[in-house]
């Protein structure tokens, strides 16, 4: 089976990622940010990924400690989960639209971390939560996932559904890119022989 399970432990936080790659979609985040555990639900369900996170952190501070180290906790679980990523497509990706909101995302799992964020929220809460935390979250689990990570905004008017069409559409293309290739599942998708 395709899963993991991180702990993250620093002075800020204390984060438990547990990941299965092949699961149903089912999920179970608690983070103490609302928002924040509204997308990760949606990253899980839409990726396929069953997700359990529990983190506790510095949020008398603000949510940005908790949001960016629950990114790296889950990219490094992905990572892991991934193993030598024989069979899987490794390419992804999504035009997603939500409601006022359309947003394209595309992928590689790659080992090689960098991220394109062409993504500008009109409002700088969703709530309590801060708009900006949507792109440090994606950055930190590209960075540990070893995620090539494209996110465009092509229309959008509304925070909430531009942020969660975000997280739909990366889900939806780690879908595609972590299936088996039933045409080289017993391989590496790289002439290099190895990603």
């Amino acid at each position: 089976m395709r899963s993991a399970k991180i702990t993250r432990k620093t002075a800020e936080t204390d984060i438990t990622v547990e990941i299965n790659l092949d699961g149903t979609g089912s999920y179970d985040n608690q983070t103490g940010v609302g928002f924040f555990d509204h997308m990760l639900d949606q990253l899980a369900r839409h990726a396929l990924i069953d997700m359990k996170v529990r983190a506790s952190g510095d949020l008398h501070i603000d949510d940005h400690h908790t949001v960016e180290d629950t990114g790296i906790a889950l990219g490094q679980a992905l990572s892991e989960a991934m193993g030598d990523k024989r069979g899987i497509r490794r390419y992804g990706s999504c035009l997603l639209p939500m409601d006022d909101a359309l947003v394209r995302a595309a992928l590689d799992l790659s080992a090689r971390p960098y991220v394109v964020w062409n993504v500008t929220l009109p409002t700088s809460k969703i709530g309590q939560f801060d708009t900006e935390l949507v792109r440090e979250f994606f950055q930190a689990f590209a960075t540990h996932g070893g995620i090539t990570l494209h996110v465009e905004l092509l229309h959008g008017l509304n925070s909430h559904h531009i942020a969660e069409a975000a997280f739909k559409a990366v889900a939806r293309s780690l879908r595609d890119a972590l299936e088996v290739d039933p045409r080289k599942s017993d391989a590496v998708p790289s002439t290099k022989g190895t990603l």
